[in-house]
Order: structure tokens, then C-alpha cells, then sequence
């Protein structure tokens, strides 16, 4: 049973104390306003939004955390990057003054995991989220039996530790904030677990609504073996495709059944970066008792199809891809593959609001296809950091340079890490 102490407490009303303070400014309603008129395809100056932060690299008033309970460590984490956020690259950015207890949601994934080999060896890839260093992918999906390896993934959801963890949460933020249950709806990391004796267990991770299959896939075939199978082996990598698509969706229709949903049109991450403010969503008939997909942004990649061609990525990803993008309401595509020369074939996806333009697409050619029909989800070179002296007169002039060339677009930019 999960208990709070005295001290945990004390940490987390402290902290968020702070964070009221901050989230009642007007400007974040003014600032909410305006990715909406952004997402919304109206007009808006460039919206700015600091993404992927290397939390673990910022020092101690970020990463010094006091609290040892999980739920407690978990809030505290959330609470203190927030405040960081805010105090130091503020950008855009809109802060709720609500505290978030999440579902208790137990999922099993699909089953496969990757194995990695490196510098040291096999690491069997226990998780799966951080690479370290040059790897490769040994495949664990070989043959059409293989395909089979991949399981439908079991949802459940504790209600009664639900519960007690939003008592528990609720005594501890009384007067300062109010406390709010939430389902899935943004791209955050959660436990896969396998339920065993002692209950579930954990053995990998995963990140919410971030629907990428071909990551999952190149991880499981090889990279080399996946793009030469497009090829060679053309019904095979359709059979694994669909497959995989299948099981993504049998976990969406248990979230939608489950009534596990939460909206995402505020200031929740969308797809590979922006905030999810919209004025059309929730869609018509909406029952805030149960929320379901139509209800929400939805998002897609396919970073490893970024040198494969349009009728290539139009066959092997899109149309798979499809099958997912369908449900929601509007849907965001892309991440670091450059998508300037792919823009014919995103206008299939009859929902699609939000188009990531990585440092590697060509901005002058999306432009003139792009026109105002999509928001262009802008992000400048990282690589500027990656240097001895910072160079601001650099920075403004990259920023300047989008600028003029995006000019007449609906865009947003934000610097993300690679």
C-alpha cells in the first residue's frame, strides 16, 4: 500500500506552491488562444516550443529529487521540470494548474523485444527507449512464422490504486491545486508488464500515443534487412506491417472500450512536438463520460523510410498507417525523416492538420507544396549546441532565415535534441 511521508509532502507542497503561482498568469490563456488559431489554420505569429530537453544533464535544481515513493517521485519529477521550463526557456509554452494523477493501466505489449548488439555486446535490450553508442539490430523476426511472435497486447486498469492514489494526491496538494484522473493521451513513457505470480512485473517500456510501428520493426528485422525486404521481400514486410498494425489498434480498441482516454487538445505534446489546442476538437457528440478516439489528435512516422522513395513510403508505410490515422479526429505526421518530397502522398490523410519538417527537409520545396492546408511543425538544426561558445547571433539568424522562407505558411518551431 502506498504511503506518503511527512517530508514527501512537504517537498511536493513546496514545489507546488511554485507551480500555482506561475500557471495563474493570464498569459497562459492568451498563449492557449493562440495554438489554437495556429492549429486551427488561422493567422498567428510562429509559435515557439523547447522539446526533448536533456533532463538528466541540467543540474541539480532539476534533478534533485527528495522524495523515494513512486507516485510521489513521479510528481515531483513532473512538477520541477515544469517550473524549470518555465523559469529558463519559457518559449510558448502554457502551464495548467492542475495535477495530474494518471490511470493505474497495465498493458503487456507485444511481446518482442530487440536484441542489440554494441561496443560491449549483446545488452538483450531490457530498455528499450535509450540506445547507447554505434549498434546494430540483430533480427528476432526472420520468417513468416516469426510474424506470430507478435502479440495482441492485454490492457487492464486498477481502478481501486486509482483511486487511492488520487486520495493520497488530493491530501497532499489541498489549497493549492486541484487534482485530476487521466487516461492516455500523451507521449509519455509507460511500463510494459507481464503479470505473474507476485502481480506485474515491468519488463520494458514504451511511450503513450506515439505510434511509430516502422521503429518497432527495424528494431525486430534488422535494419539492413528491412529495407532491403522492401525488394525483396515485398509480402513479407506487408504481412509483419499489417500484423503489428493489427495488434496497435486491438490496444486502442481496449482504451476506447476500457473508457481509458483523455483529451489531448491543451497542452499536451502532439505527435513528434506542438501543443494540441483546437477549437475542433472534441468532435460532434462529444460525452465527456466517454471519450473516444474521434475525440483526439492522432500521430504517425516512419523515420527509417527517410532516403526511400514516395512510392515506396506511400505502399510500405502509409497505407498501413492509415489504418490508425483514420480513428482520430486530427493527426499530425512525421518526425526527424525529411517529408518535403512526400507531401503528395500525406494529402491522402483526410485529417491531417500538423507536418513535421526536420533540419534534413528541403523548407523552400515544402513550402510550395504545403501552401496554407497544413501546419509545418518546424525544427532548426540542434546542432548549434554542439559547440564550444554559444553563438546567439547564429541562432537568430537560422530562426530569421526560416522565417522568410515559411513566410504566408502556418508554422511552429521548436529545438529538439537528436
Amino acid at each position: 500500500m502506498t504511503t506518503i511521508s511527512k517530508k514527501e509532502k512537504e517537498v511536493l507542497r513546496k514545489l507546488a506552491t511554485e507551480l500555482a503561482e506561475y500557471a495563474s498568469l493570464p498569459i497562459h490563456q492568451q498563449k492557449a488562444d493562440m495554438w489554437k488559431c495556429l492549429n486551427g489554420l488561422e493567422k498567428v505569429k510562429p509559435m515557439i516550443w523547447m522539446n526533448e530537453i536533456p533532463w538528466h544533464e541540467l543540474g541539480p535544481e532539476v534533478n534533485s529529487i527528495e522524495t523515494t515513493s513512486e507516485l510521489c517521485h513521479r510528481q515531483e519529477k513532473r512538477i520541477r521540470q515544469l517550473i524549470y521550463q518555465w523559469k529558463y526557456m519559457p518559449g510558448d509554452m502554457v502551464l495548467e494548474p492542475v495535477i495530474v494523477c494518471p490511470l493505474v493501466i497495465h498493458d503487456t505489449g507485444f511481446d518482442v523485444l530487440p536484441q542489440l548488439k554494441n561496443a560491449e555486446g549483446y545488452t538483450g535490450m531490457s530498455d528499450t527507449i535509450m540506445v547507447d553508442g554505434a549498434s546494430h539490430f540483430d533480427p528476432v523476426i526472420e520468417n513468416e512464422e516469426d510474424i506470430e511472435k507478435i502479440k495482441m497486447p492485454i490492457v487492464e486498469v486498477d481502478w481501486e490504486e486509482t483511486e487511492l492514489n488520487y486520495q493520497l494526491l488530493q491530501d497532499v496538494f489541498a489549497g493549492i491545486l486541484p487534482v485530476e484522473k487521466r487516461g492516455i493521451y500523451d507521449f509519455e513513457l509507460l511500463p510494459l508488464e507481464k503479470k505473474g505470480a507476485n502481480g506485474w512485473e515491468a519488463y520494458s517500456g514504451w511511450f503513450g500515443f506515439w505510434f511509430a510501428p516502422w521503429d518497432d520493426l527495424v528494431q525486430w528485422l534488422g535494419v539492413e534487412q528491412t529495407l532491403f525486404g522492401l525488394t525483396t521481400r515485398p509480402a513479407f514486410i506487408h504481412k509483419v506491417m499489417g500484423r503489428l498494425v493489427d495488434a496497435w489498434l486491438h490496444r486502442l480498441d481496449q482504451y476506447e472500450k476500457l473508457n481509458l482516454l483523455a483529451l489531448n487538445n491543451g497542452p499536451n505534446r502532439v505527435g513528434s512536438g506542438g501543443y494540441g489546442f483546437s477549437n475542433q476538437l472534441p468532435s460532434a457528440n462529444f460525452d465527456q463520460n466517454h471519450i473516444r478516439t474521434i475525440d483526439l489528435w492522432g500521430s504517425c512516422a516512419a523515420q527509417i523510410f527517410a532516403a526511400v522513395s514516395p512510392q515506396m513510403h506511400e505502399e510500405f508505410a502509409l497505407q498501413h498507417e492509415k489504418r490508425w490515422l483514420e480513428r482520430f479526429g486530427l493527426t499530425y505526421y512525421g518526425c526527424c525523416e525529411p517529408l518535403h518530397k512526400k507531401i503528395s502522398i500525406l494529402k491522402q490523410i483526410s485529417n491531417l492538420r500538423k507536418i513535421s519538417m526536420s533540419p534534413w527537409a528541403d523548407l523552400n520545396e515544402a513550402v510550395q507544396k504545403v501552401g496554407n492546408q497544413y501546419v509545418l511543425s518546424l525544427k532548426p538544426s540542434p546542432a548549434i549546441f554542439a559547440v564550444d561558445v554559444w553563438d546567439l547571433d547564429e541562432g537568430r539568424r537560422q530562426l530569421i532565415s526560416i522565417l522568410e522562407k515559411t513566410k504566408g505558411v502556418f508554422c511552429r518551431s521548436y529545438y529538439e535534441r537528436y
